[in-house]
């Protein structure tokens, strides 16, 4: 699995979420653990995109900021919306901000922190990767 995120985001909310798909057995490809000092921050991204059967997209106002401004997180986005399985989790952001700078991500069916907790996103995660 692919966690894409803001650079912003990296020490919070998706740091958060790393450990809680970790804790629950899930491989996740998180830069701030899969990029090790003095490795060339781009080819690292390739690879891990390469490597995932799964994109998950954490979707924060500081993600929708980068995606305008055209950042890696654009970049990664731009590489997961070709392949299949893309799951975007709103995090104090909504479908309709989204839409705004990413219809094709808005159009796929996703989870909200609004509704379930980060932990219950994160089982639910589990269970789409155990099958």
């Amino acid at each position: 699995m692919f966690l894409c995120h803001a650079w912003d985001d990296r020490q919070g909310a998706a740091k958060d979420l790393y450990e809680m798909l970790k804790t629950r057995g899930v491989k996740v490809w998180f830069s701030e653990e899969d990029i090790r000092l003095g490795m060339p921050f781009l080819r690292e991204i390739d690879r891990g995109l390469a490597k995932s059967r799964v994109g998950i997209v954490l979707v924060t106002p500081n993600f929708l900021k980068r995606i305008r401004d055209e950042s890696i997180a654009d970049k990664e986005l731009s590489v997961l919306l070709q392949q299949g399985q893309l799951v975007p989790i709103m995090h104090g952001a909504t479908y309709d901000a989204l839409r705004e700078v990413s219809p094709m991500l808005a159009s796929r069916n996703g989870l909200s922190t609004a509704e379930d907790s980060l932990a219950d996103i994160a089982t639910k995660l589990a269970d789409l990767v155990a099958v």
